[in-house]
């Protein structure tokens, strides 16, 4: 079992992506007393953040930062890119030793929902947690020239499914997160607008076995992360999320509607039944046990996400990159190999990317 003194407890957890998700699996890590370190592309040698809970607590996140080698492409947990002609970065280890920062990162008494960075940590070489949270299309460029251990364990925290094959060393573990909380951004701050099941496993090839037993982090984890799970049948539930996904997402994205709305009107419903209809058959190709029938659970997602504008929605509001390769482009290449054909899927990402390419 793992206590705070053993080894596997000190090991520290970093971040890539400090989003919405990101910073709630963050809480709930530092809650759990492990630390996390947000890698970022800028010198700040911390990352503070509020969080307002479904009661209404308010929790000042704080993380250790260090630095990450600068991209092409905008990534992580702040897109704009150093400034031209800034100076070069000071590691913050060297500029910063707070020794009152609660090592257990568990908010103390009296301290109002202060949840804070422990002292930073002499980082290992090479890298062996890192929680993956930024957006799928800029996975290869946020692992490029990370220093992953060749036996890391990867928490893949992002939207659809592939984004991380062949990116990470043969012997990593990679533990697939799925979510059914929500997280938006109120002024300065992220609100936790419902903390519901999250589900946690790991899978191979689609239609290959999936691993029985969870890692010796999972049970302290799951005593400080709410309604946490590591089910037997954590394939179906990933995959239940990805139709929904592939439903909701570029047809709210493409007609710029609220979720809801989809089943609202005629012609929008019909195409979310081709849809889930098409995403159905491939799954059923990929695993004979798959129970199918998809249509309803998307119909359930979207009435009890109604007022909700969904991620691609809003990338798509802001002219910023999809995801819908992750998404409806997993079921296209899977749909490929098969040998089957997706046309309501195929015209979808066509004009998802005409807008965004």
């Amino acid at each position: 079992m793992t206590t705070p003194a053993s080894p596997d407890h000190a090991e520290p957890w970093y971040l890539l992506g400090a989003g919405n998700m990101g910073l709630l699996a963050a809480h709930y890590l530092q809650r759990a007393g492990l630390t996390v370190i947000a890698l970022r592309r800028d010198d700040a040698p911390t990352l503070e953040r509020t969080l307002i809970l479904p009661d209404g607590d308010r929790v000042r996140l704080q993380l250790l930062c260090e630095p990450l080698v600068a991209h092409e492409t905008e990534l992580l947990c702040e897109r704009a890119p150093p400034a031209k002609g800034a100076k070069p970065r000071q590691h913050p280890r060297a500029r910063s030793n707070d020794s009152t920062n609660n090592v257990s990162g568990i908010p103390p008494a009296g301290s109002a929902g202060l949840s804070r960075a422990g002292p930073a940590p002499t980082r290992p070489a090479p890298i062996r947690r890192l929680v993956m949270a930024c957006k799928a299309p800029f996975s290869t460029a946020a692992l490029g020239g990370l220093p992953l251990a060749a036996d890391a364990t990867v928490l893949r925290l992002q939207n659809g499914l592939g984004s991380l094959d062949g990116l990470l060393p043969a012997g990593a573990r990679r533990v697939e997160v799925v979510s059914a909380s929500a997280v938006k951004r109120d002024g300065d701050a992220h609100r936790v607008v419902a903390e519901n099941d999250t589900w946690m496993g790991e899978s191979v090839a689609p239609g290959g076995p999936a691993a029985a037993e969870p890692p010796a982090w999972f049970g302290p984890l799951a005593r400080h992360w709410p309604k946490l799970h590591w089910p037997d049948d954590f394939r179906h539930r990933q995959w239940r999320k990805l139709v929904g996904n592939a439903v909701i997402n570029p047809l709210t994205g493409l007609h710029d509607v609220a979720n809801g709305h989809i089943f609202e009107d005629p012609a929008l419903a019909a195409e979310a039944e081709q849809l889930a209809r098409e995403a159905d058959r491939v799954l059923t190709a990929l695993d004979p046990t798959w129970p199918g029938d998809s249509l309803p659970g998307v119909r359930a997602l979207a009435e009890a996400t109604a007022g909700n504008t969904s991620s691609m929605r809003a990338d798509m509001q802001a002219g910023a990159v999809t995801e819908i390769d992750a998404i409806n482009g997993w079921l296209l290449r899977q749909a490929d190999v098969l040998g089957l054909d997706l046309p309501a899927h195929r015209r979808l990402v066509a004009a998802v990317k005409a807008r965004h390419p």
